[in-house]
């Protein structure tokens, strides 16, 4: 089934204009549900979300985003400086996969009620603009270490991107914020549906069921940076 999805996909990357675009958007959907590292960045989102207590819809979606967002900003920003150094596209090494499992471990204990963060009050729910800077800053820190998960299954994108950039600078900016809006689009699409999870179990912020939630994405989490470190050593 992988395998039939992969071929159909690169097929499509050399088709006409609009096929090239859908297969990019589609690449950037697979880069999250099929990798390890990227999937760890669900429940890490829904467990942050759940830690808010109970939110409108709207600040769930910006929080998904922003969340989203930086963790393309800094994958960019990592792929350009790696490409100009000479060195294989965003790879930063072992480095980067410390830094985001030790990322991994502080927010599982966090949601696991272990430990307490600076953003939490007496309450699940913090202020406005502190749970959305913080979801910029964690996105911002989590995409540090995805530099060769991501390149890695950008690979053919940025191989029909390389091609035609030559000839169509605007094809080849559409192909890449094709792959990144479907990137971003499994982690809003499962922020924000945490939020249709808690109207539809009709949570409180005091509810036994967001609290379990939080903590079942907290082991996640922690597994998630037990696999970063596993993945560095090996």
């Amino acid at each position: 089934m992988t395998d039939t999805i992969f071929d159909f996909l690169s097929k499509a990357l050399s088709g006409n204009l609009y096929a090239a675009v859908f297969a990019s958007f589609g690449w950037g959907i697979v880069s999250v549900i099929l990798s390890p590292c990227h999937l760890s960045s669900i429940p890490l989102i829904i467990g942050y979300i759940n830690s808010q207590g109970v939110i409108s819809a709207g600040r769930t979606f910006r929080i998904s985003l922003v969340f989203g967002a930086g963790m393309l900003i800094t994958i960019s920003l990592i792929g350009l400086i790696t490409a100009l150094a000479g060195r294989l596209m965003g790879d930063v090494g072992a480095f980067g996969n410390y830094v985001v499992a030790m990322v991994f471990f502080v927010m599982g204990l966090y949601l696991m009620d272990i430990i307490k963060l600076p953003w939490e009050g007496k309450s699940l729910s913090p202020t406005k603009h502190k749970g959305v800077m913080a979801a910029l800053i964690l996105g911002l820190i989590f995409g540090l270490g995805l530099g060769p998960c991501t390149f890695a299954f950008m690979a053919p994108v940025l191989g029909i991107v390389f091609q035609v950039s030559k000839t169509n600078i605007i094809f080849a900016i559409m192909l890449l914020l094709a792959f990144g809006t479907g990137h971003i689009f499994v982690i809003v699409a499962a922020g924000t549906l945490t939020q249709r999870v808690q109207n539809y179990l009709n949570m409180t912020e005091k509810s036994k069921a967001l609290i379990y939630i939080k903590r079942i994405c907290g082991l996640l989490v922690t597994a998630g940076g037990i696999y970063m470190i596993y993945n560095s050593i090996n």
